[in-house]
Parts: C-alpha cells; sequence; structure tokens
C-alpha cells in the first residue's frame, strides 16, 4: 500500500500552471544565507535562520547567517532537494560544536501557493565536549501586507508554542507557529543562575518596524535589539569580584514589541541537543500542520528523492572507480542537491552605465546607447529572476555564463523548474537584446558584490550559454519516449542526436513541459526576445575584417568581446586568459565559436515552432561562421586555433595560446569529425606537457610561459565545465561518428570522464570553483556547486564499452 505522503508529494509534483507556478511559489529562494525562506513574490515574506554559541560571550561575534567562507564552517550541504517537495541540509559547525540539520517541506493546499514546515534541529558533533547553541528564527514582511504576534507578550520571555498571523495580496491570510520540540534542555548552571531563574528555558523575542526594503538587514537589526539589553543587564557586574553572568543569561532578546513591527524574531538556547519546527500555514488551506507532518513528510521526500534520483541519473553499471559506487551516488545527489538547493528568487533595480566605454571600443556604432543625457551610472527600474547561484558564499546572484550550465543540470533533473529559471532569464532581455551579465538586483544582492564590479554595461557581452540550455531542452523533448539520452543528461546541446522523434511524453515529475504542445508554446514564447539577443550581439559584437585586408570567405563573420582591460577579458568569462593587447582590431576565437553555437540553436528553435524561412537564414550564417573560424583562426605553422590581433603596421596576426581558448571550435562541435584539425587538438589535449593532467585538463597549456603565474585564474587550473565540454563533444561526436580519430577520441573520453569523477567525488566537505592541475586540491571558492556540479551528468554517461 502506498503511504499518503508518497502520494500528496507526487500531487504536489506534478503541478504545472502558468504564468506563476504555484509548486515552485515557496523554496530556499535566499541561498545567501545558510537557512532562509521566502516565496517568489517581489516584496513579501521573508524568514530566515541565525545561530551562535553561547559557551563565551566571544561567539556572539560570530553569529552564523549569511554563509561565508570565513565562518570556517566544516561544511553545509543540502543532501536531499526538490524544487517541488522540499529538502535537507546538514551544517557542520566546528568552533560551536554543533551538527545543524534543516528540513523543508512543502504541503500543497488552498489557493496561495500552499503550506510548509520547517525543522530546526542540532546535536553535538563531538558528544564528549559541551554544545551549547543559541538559534534565532525571524520573520519579515516587505511590502504591502503586515504580521502581528497573537502570543500574549511575557515579560521574562514566553513557555510553549509561539504564533503570529499575517495577510498579504498575494499570500492571503496566513499564520506562523514555532513550536518546540520534545526534549530541549536550556543551561540551568552557571554564574549568577538564581538570578536569572525566571527567564532561563523560555523563548525570547523581540518585534521592531524596519524601513521598507531593509529587511534582508535583520541580522544587524535584532543583534542591536540583543546587544542593547546585554549591556542594561550585564552593567552590574562589571566589578571582577562580582564575576559575569553566564553568556546563556544575558546574550537574550529583549522580549518586547513596538507598534508597527514588519521584522519578528524568536530566540531559543540550548544545552546539547534540540529540536524546533515552524509551520507556515496558509488560511485558504484549512489545515493544522503537526510535527508528524515532518516526521513522515521529511520520511517520505527522502525515499521519493531517492527512488527518483536513481530513476533519472542512475550511475552506469560499467562504471568502475577506485571508490565504491553507494559513497559515489550520494555525492552525486549531495551536488545536485545542492545545485537546486542553491537557487534563488531576487528582485530590485541594479546599475547600469551607458556611456562608459575603452579607448578600443570608442569606434564602435553607438546605435545601442540609450538616448538620454544622463552620464554615469544610474538604476535600473526593478526586476525579478529567479536562478541558480555559483556559490551560495562568494557568488550569491545570477551570472548568465554560468547559468547556462546550470541548466543543463537542473533541467535534466526537472524540465519544468529548468524552464521557469529559463524563463526569467529571457525576460531580463531588453529592448535592444541586451541581457547584463551579472544580474546583481536589489541592496542586499549588491551588499555581496566589489564595489569594481556592481556596474554594468549595456554594450559587454557573455558567452551565450543560454542557447546550451534550449538546445538541450529541445532534444530533451524529442527524445523523450527512449529514456535515458544524451538529451536527457544534457550533453546533446546542438550537437546533433541520431535519436528519432517523441512518441510518448513521460508522465514523471517535471516533464510536464516535453509534452509537443507545451515545449512549442514555450519555444514561440521565448523566440522573439531570443532573436533580439541574437541580433544585438551580431550588431554589437561583430569585428572587423576588411579593414586589416583579412582573407576570408564571409566579409562580415567576425566578433570581437567588447569591454576587455588590458590584463583582463572579463567579458569571456575566462578573466585572465593570455590573449593579445588590446586592439579595435581584435578577432576573439571563443566569440565566433560561440556566435556558431547560438546560430545553429536559432535554426532548431526556428524548425521546431514551423519558422522556416528564418531557419535557412540562421543555416546560412552558421555556414558562414564555420568558414570564417577556418580562415580567420587556424594557424597551419602552429596547427591549433588562434585569436587574431593587428600589429603596429595594421597587419593582422595569430594570438596563439594553447588552452581552453584554442579548444573552443572542438569543445562545441563545430568541427567534422573527418576534419585535418582534428588530430593536432587531441594530441593537445592527451599530452602531459600540454594540457592532460590525473585530475582534469589544464586551462592553459603547462608548457606556456605564463602558465601558473599572476592571478593564475585560468592559467593553469582546472575548470568542471570546460572539461565537461570536452566529454560532451567526444561522447556526442568524434567517439562516435565515423572518423579517422574515432578510437583515439574513445580512448581520450574513457581516461577523462574517470580522471574527472575520480578526483571529485571523493573530496569531503564542498566542491571548489576550480582544481590544482598538479595536486587536484580544490581552491577559490567554496562551495561552488554551481557548473562544478556537472560532474553528476559526467557520473551517468556510459564507457561507450559498445563501440570498443
Amino acid at each position: 500500500m502506498q503511504s499518503p505522503w508518497l502520494l500528496l508529494l507526487f500531487i504536489a509534483s506534478v503541478t504545472f500552471s502558468s504564468p506563476v507556478n504555484d509548486t515552485f511559489l515557496w523554496g530556499s529562494y535566499r541561498p545567501n544565507l545558510y537557512f532562509g525562506i521566502r516565496p517568489r513574490i517581489p516584496q513579501s515574506l521573508l524568514t530566515g535562520l541565525m545561530w551562535f554559541g553561547t559557551q563565551d560571550y566571544a561567539s556572539i561575534s560570530q553569529t552564523r547567517h549569511a554563509c561565508d567562507q570565513g565562518d570556517q564552517l566544516q561544511s553545509y550541504t543540502w543532501t536531499k532537494y526538490d524544487p517541488r517537495q522540499g529538502g535537507v541540509q546538514v551544517i557542520k559547525d566546528a568552533r560551536n560544536n554543533v551538527q545543524l540539520t534543516t528540513e523543508f517541506l512543502k504541503v500543497p493546499g488552498g489557493d496561495h501557493g500552499g503550506n510548509w514546515a520547517a525543522r530546526i534541529k542540532g546535536e553535538p558533533l563531538d558528544p564528549l565536549q559541551p554544545s551549547r547553541i543559541s538559534t534565532i528564527f525571524y520573520l519579515g514582511m516587505e511590502g504591502l501586507g503586515g504580521i502581528d504576534m497573537d502570543t500574549d507578550e511575557e515579560d521574562n520571555g514566553l513557555e510553549g508554542d509561539i504564533k503570529f498571523t499575517g495577510s498579504s495580496p498575494e499570500l492571503d491570510d496566513f499564520s506562523i507557529r514555532i513550536v518546540d520540540g520534545p526534549s530541549n534542555t536550556a543551561v540551568t548552571n552557571g554564574p549568577h543562575s538564581e538570578v536569572f531563574k525566571d527567564r532561563i528555558g523560555k523563548s525570547h523575542f523581540m518585534g521592531q518596524p524596519v524601513p521598507a526594503g531593509n529587511i534582508w538587514q535583520a541580522k544587524e537589526f535584532i543583534l542591536q535589539s540583543l546587544m542593547k539589553r546585554a549591556q542594561e543587564v550585564i552593567a552590574p557586574y562589571r566589578d571582577p569580584a562580582a564575576g559575569i553572568p553566564d553568556p546563556s543569561f544575558v546574550l537574550q532578546l529583549p522580549d518586547e514589541i513596538y507598534s508597527g513591527s514588519n521584522l519578528y524574531a524568536v530566540q531559543k538556547s540550548f544545552d546539547g541537543e534540540f529540536q524546533f519546527d515552524v509551520f507556515y500555514e496558509s488560511a485558504s488551506s484549512k489545515q493544522t500542520l503537526s510535527s508528524s507532518t515532518l516526521d513522515e513528510g521529511i520520511t517520505a521526500l527522502s525515499t521519493s528523492f531517492e527512488q527518483r534520483f536513481k530513476k533519472v541519473f542512475p550511475t552506469p553499471s560499467d562504471y568502475s572507480s577506485k571508490g565504491n559506487k553507494d559513497a559515489l551516488d550520494a555525492f552525486s545527489q549531495a551536488i545536485t542537491s545542492n545545485l537546486v538547493g542553491g537557487v534563488g528568487y531576487f528582485y530590485g533595480n541594479s546599475i547600469i552605465n551607458e556611456k562608459f566605454s575603452y579607448e578600443w571600443d570608442e569606434d564602435d556604432e553607438a546605435e545601442d546607447r540609450s538616448a538620454s543625457d544622463e552620464k554615469g551610472p544610474r538604476l535600473t527600474e526593478p526586476k525579478k529572476l529567479l536562478t541558480a547561484t555559483p556559490s551560495r558564499s562568494f557568488f550569491p546572484r545570477g551570472f548568465y555564463w554560468d547559468e547556462g550550465f546550470h541548466l543543463l543540470h537542473i533541467g535534466a533533473w526537472d524540465n519544468d523548474f529548468g524552464l521557469e529559471i529559463l524563463k526569467d532569464w529571457i525576460d531580463l532581455i531588453d529592448d535592444n537584446g541586451w541581457v547584463a551579465r551579472e544580474q546583481i538586483l536589489g541592496e542586499e544582492a549588491r551588499s555581496k558584490v566589489p564595489a569594481e564590479f556592481l556596474t554594468q554595461v549595456p554594450n559587454y557581452a557573455n558567452p551565450p550559454t543560454l542557447t546550451v540550455a534550449v538546445t538541450a531542452f529541445i532534444n530533451r523533448v524529442k527524445t523523450a519516449s527512449l529514456g535515458p539520452s544524451d538529451a536527457d543528461l544534457g550533453m546533446d546541446f546542438g550537437m546533433g542526436s541520431s535519436q528519432t522523434p517523441l512518441t510518448e511524453v513521460k508522465t514523471e515529475p517535471g516533464n510536464r513541459s516535453l509534452d509537443p504542445e507545451v515545449a512549442t508554446a514555450f519555444l514561440k514564447g521565448i523566440y522573439k526576445p531570443l532573436k533580439r539577443h541574437y541580433d544585438w550581439f551580431r550588431r554589437t559584437q561583430r569585428g572587423q575584417i576588411k579593414q586589416y585586408a583579412r582573407k576570408a570567405r564571409s566579409r562580415t563573420e567576425a566578433y570581437r568581446w567588447r569591454g576587455r582591460s588590458d590584463k583582463h577579458v572579463l567579458t569571456s568569462g575566462m578573466d585572465d586568459y593570455p590573449r593579445g593587447p588590446p586592439h579595435a582590431g581584435e578577432l576573439h576565437l571563443d566569440l565566433i565559436s560561440w556566435m556558431a553555437l547560438f546560430s545553429r540553436t536559432m535554426r532548431e528553435i526556428a524548425e521546431f515552432i514551423g519558422e522556416n524561412d528564418d531557419a535557412i537564414s540562421y543555416g546560412e550564417i552558421e555556414k558562414a561562421i564555420l568558414d570564417n573560424i577556418e580562415d580567420l583562426h587556424w594557424n597551419e605553422e602552429q596547427q591549433m586555433y588562434c585569436d587574431a590581433n593587428v600589429d603596429d603596421d595594421d597587419e593582422s596576426y595569430h594570438v596563439c595560446n594553447k588552452g581552453y581558448l584554442s579548444l573552443f571550435p572542438f569543445m562545441l562541435s563545430l568541427l567534422s569529425p573527418d576534419s585535418p584539425h582534428l588530430g593536432a587538438i587531441l594530441d593537445v589535449v592527451r599530452d602531459p606537457e600540454q594540457l592532460w593532467s590525473d585530475y582534469g585538463l589544464r586551462s592553459l597549456s603547462a608548457s606556456h610561459p605564463e602558465y601558473g603565474t599572476g592571478e593564475n585564474y585560468w592559467k593553469g587550473p582546472i575548470w568542471v565545465q570546460m572539461n565537461y565540454l570536452v566529454l560532451g563533444a567526444l561522447h556526442n561526436r568524434y567517439a562516435v561518428e565515423e572518423g579517422p580519430y574515432k578510437l583515439r577520441a574513445q580512448e581520450i573520453y574513457r581516461e577523462l570522464r574517470k580522471n574527472i569523477i575520480d578526483n571529485e567525488y571523493e573530496r569531503t566537505g564542498y566542491v571548489w570553483e576550480q582544481y590544482d592541475p598538479n595536486t587536484g586540491h580544490g581552491q577559490r571558492s567554496h562551495p561552488f556547486t554551481g557548473w562544478t556540479s556537472l560532474v553528476t551528468l559526467s557520473v551517468l554517461l556510459s564507457f561507450l564499452s559498445d563501440l570498443l
């Protein structure tokens, strides 16, 4: 007999509506926090969790709230997360000797997005050492609406459940209850405990008005309130002879509610293991949640998640590794959960500067500049965005170049959720066709960004990776009836497919959008803005051919990244990768390769939705670009693809740097399997003196004079998403299609895939932004479960053993 909870979760999973999908209304959409729940509503209810240790007074200065590498947590990991159901996160805080588990459960019902429940529980990491934790759960309302505390105030704190009620135009009436677990213990003994006996073991609270747009600064408001009271309480004990009270007796909220409050906080302090629950109940659902809701619901969620994960992302039976399969499965589940659990909802204005340009960009036509006479940075109108985030601690915002890779993985797990995200990104395309490469929306997002990166410039591009996600979706639609395919894995991004068209649509959760009618409607809806974006690229990033007497079959298809500085090409995504000196006559190999893929994507969309004339036009542009990649970027002497530049005599020359850049026509499967250049490329890939390492492909050749120098960001370190592109090219094309290098491609594919997976999943604690090519150790931002999570899709690919 099937559990009622599994049936309820299935009902929640198959819900699909438009334009606002109630299934995805609530989520852990504050990924910059260790735990924060909010709805996909621009100005609405925000919740969050804070905690600190009470073993000493110093610990409050290190209160945990926003994810921060400086907190030096051992790990914080969503072990399971499904956007339709909820998830389980484990946080290990060694300084405070606590392992926190946050459980989040969505409960459908009513007409306003349903209900949810959360459980926060803790236990000592080391049972032999003290674990004294004070938690603060807060809720605040932005925009129209309000919240009140229904529970009567008490001067010395509250016992039992604490209830709040509220209302907003979108959520209508709701309540929030905070309920203690069955076996919580407070710190009862310590200096001067008899003085504070009336407050020990109780919940303490505060409520105060906060200016509009400032709920995100809840930590500062709450700690100011707490510290103000603490200073008053501790004043009589300043005489060293008297001794100061135990921190847990002093570091408490003041138990005061001010009129007009829109921010409330509830504090609970514990000695040892603890648990408390938070229940959000929409009045229209007419449901009352309880602890048994979480007991049964989280168990059912975990079972459902594991069963579905094994079905969607099965580990191939032919996979052999130095590790064990169970550990690999757990790792794959965790990084998938962290990617999906790291999706955030952002709303606010951003800063742009339409007048800024470097001198080598000043000759560009000004047709895309605003007619406004305003000079310098200005704020845009507010916008909304649902997006995955590369790193909850370091990059908790949307990045265009990252998002296409994120959506390969998210789309493979839940097509419908992936399209919700993709649609929000498409909606950001402005009337000129531009999308900012970083989406820094609102003051909270800006608080995490260095000042020099806050301003976005409307003639600066970024790799158009959304095309990768769109093409993968189209191929998933075409192959939905055939079980796991290259397209299901996100590996077939515009590189051709041998699968046959759809014959039946799966009814699995997340696959409602694979229905051909639903898919066609979606693609028709994004086609015009995406076409505007494509035209913007061709218009604003065009490079010069005839001005420098370059010989090419097409006189128009050449491209140059705008916005580079002397040492960086941030717009390319490969910031400090070696390039030539800045010049208006530069031509960039990676950008023309991206434009070939973009043209292919537009052709495939046009074919799918019946825009046949457009499809023919895109096909012609694609061919012209491919011809010019050969004519403008292949260097016969160096046997590699290169950038082009202009010398002091206005003569064009090649700038050749072996590494990821030189692989682009190969990585994006733009070369035919019988290309005469493919052999030389594969030699560079497999050469340990060039790109090959035991842990993945280096970003820059080990023989390059700049290898490992300077910032060393893209000058050697291993990036998982670039290795994934190489695996995709090998798996989809060069190791399967007939050609002189097929066997060589198969051999490289097997070895590279194993190197990446074995290095990645055996690590504990965090997934990293990049990896040291000499040791395989993770480095820079962590956790970085953005595009690094693509290792899960790499695991899923077969070893091509049937071809050998």
